[in-house]
């Protein structure tokens, strides 16, 4: 089972774009803060969510950086190779559902 659930806020502007084959899509990045324990001051993780099609332009639209957002999806990884022939791996939730927290300014 592959699935995750996540509420924080966006650290910038979501912005839309279109895929060749015209599908809506934007990358964000959310700010989740983690539980702290006694004596310790908040972490925060930063992590990237992919949104698709009608979702992402209303993410597009109503969200601005700051806002509240949940995402619920699942983890799902990308590798590449850099120019110079690094190996690279990164992390992102795929969304299968987003909720707009909190209130707009």
């Amino acid at each position: 089972m592959n699935c995750i659930t996540i509420i924080g806020r966006l650290t910038r502007q979501p912005e839309l774009r279109v895929t060749q084959s015209g599908i809506s899509v934007t990358t964000v990045t959310v700010a989740v803060d983690r539980r702290q324990s006694e004596n310790r001051e908040k972490e925060t993780d930063f992590i990237d969510c992919v949104i698709w099609g009608r979702m992402a332009e209303a993410v597009c639209q109503y969200m601005d950086k700051g806002r509240q957002i949940g995402v619920k999806g699942r983890l799902q990884s990308r590798s590449w190779e850099t120019q110079d022939g690094q190996k690279r791996r990164a992390w992102e939730v795929v969304a299968d559902e987003v909720e707009f927290l909190g209130s707009r300014s």
